[in-house]
C-alpha cells in the first residue's frame, strides 16, 4: 500500500487525499499516528490532504468505543507538528478541524 501510494502521489496526475479511521486501542496510539504521518511528510509531501476518521461500533465490530473527539484532535495536532498542512477530522461534529465541504454541509 504504501509503495502505492508512493507511486500516485509521484507518478500520476491523481489528486491524492488519505482517510484513516482511527479505532480505538488498534491504531489511534500517538506513537503510530507519528510514524505515519512523518511518513507521509516525508515520502509524500506536507500538501497531501490527510483525514482522521472517527469509528464507530457496528455490525461485526462492536468491542470497541467510538473513538473520542480528543483522539482525533491529538492526531489532527501530531500531524500538523510533522509538518502536515491539510489535515481534517471527520465522522464527528467538529467545526474547527472538518473539510471545507463537511463545513457547509454541517451548516446547512
Amino acid at each position: 500500500m504504501l509503495d502505492t501510494l508512493e507511486f500516485v502521489a509521484h507518478k500520476t496526475d491523481v489528486w491524492l487525499e488519505i482517510t484513516t479511521l482511527l479505532i480505538p486501542g488498534a491504531n489511534d496510539s500517538a506513537e503510530e499516528i507519528n510514524a505515519a504521518t512523518k511518513w507521509i511528510a516525508s515520502k509524500l509531501g506536507t500538501h497531501v490532504p490527510l483525514h482522521f476518521s472517527a469509528f464507530h461500533p457496528d455490525y461485526k465490530l462492536l468491542d470497541r468505543p467510538p473513538t473520542e473527539l480528543a483522539k482525533l484532535e491529538e492526531a489532527r495536532s501530531i500531524a500538523m507538528k510533522n509538518g502536515l498542512r491539510f489535515v481534517y477530522t471527520g465522522n464527528v461534529i467538529d467545526i474547527v478541524a472538518q473539510a471545507p465541504t463537511a463545513r457547509c454541509v454541517a451548516r446547512a
